[in-house]
């Protein structure tokens, strides 16, 4: 409303793929998004983004304003949200297995690690996010990600952090931990009929641009 009020003429809004259904098949595309609730550990959240998504069509329909609709899989990198609290799954993994070489104690994971999950290099969704405002001419939803098959295992991604901190070898998983919702399989074939190879880092290289900065900005970063 704010932008609109001002005249924003072309606007791009961030949804999630954790808004998507609970009940669904996969992989789960831009069609899908208001097919059924989604999980129920996800409800607020997932309602207030539907609902930006309503707003921008009714926006467009009614004042023909340019607003879009995103829908990144999980984003990590450098200038992050580290906090143990509050923070998505890569930051604070890597803040907890940071936290746990410096103490020389186990690093654990919350739940058994078998989720799966599709990531983001925060550069390369920014790109894209560009490309969007720019060139993308539709304004239905788009899902921005690596393709389907790489996704992978929240043990997958904890090992990988493990290792670029050189403390592979004190891994636990404590299943008395829920593991949430278990995968969200994200299809960016919408995405591949503009953009037909996406240069996106690799997830090894990704957390390894992440933890340098992690460390160097320690001190100053959000935790």
């Amino acid at each position: 409303k704010a932008s609109h009020q001002v005249g924003v003429q072309h606007m791009v809004c961030c949804l999630s793929t954790c808004i998507f259904p609970d009940d669904t098949s996969y992989p789960i595309n831009e069609n899908m998004l208001h097919n059924g609730e989604p999980h129920h550990s996800n409800y607020p959240y997932a309602y207030s983004k539907r609902m930006l998504e309503v707003l921008c069509r009714a926006y467009n329909e009614q004042h023909k304003r340019n607003y879009k609709c995103v829908i990144p899989t999980n984003i990590y990198g450098p200038y992050d949200n580290f906090n143990l609290r509050d923070s998505h799954v890569i930051p604070g993994l890597i803040h907890k297995c940071y936290l746990a070489k410096e103490k020389q104690e186990p690093f654990v994971i919350y739940g058994t690690g078998s989720p799966l999950r599709q990531f983001i290099y925060s550069v390369d969704l920014a790109k894209l996010i560009i490309w969007t405002l720019f060139q993308y001419q539709d304004t239905t939803p788009i899902i921005l990600s690596g393709p389907a098959e790489e996704e992978v295992s929240i043990k997958e991604v904890a090992t990988l952090i493990a290792k670029h901190f050189d403390y592979s070898d004190n891994i636990q998983f404590d299943s008395s931990f829920a593991d949430g919702q278990y995968k969200k399989t994200a299809d960016n074939s919408k995405l591949l009929s503009f953009i037909r190879e996406l240069d996106n880092i690799t997830l090894d290289d990704g957390l390894k641009n992440t933890i340098k900065w992690f460390k160097e900005n320690y001190n100053n970063l959000r935790k």
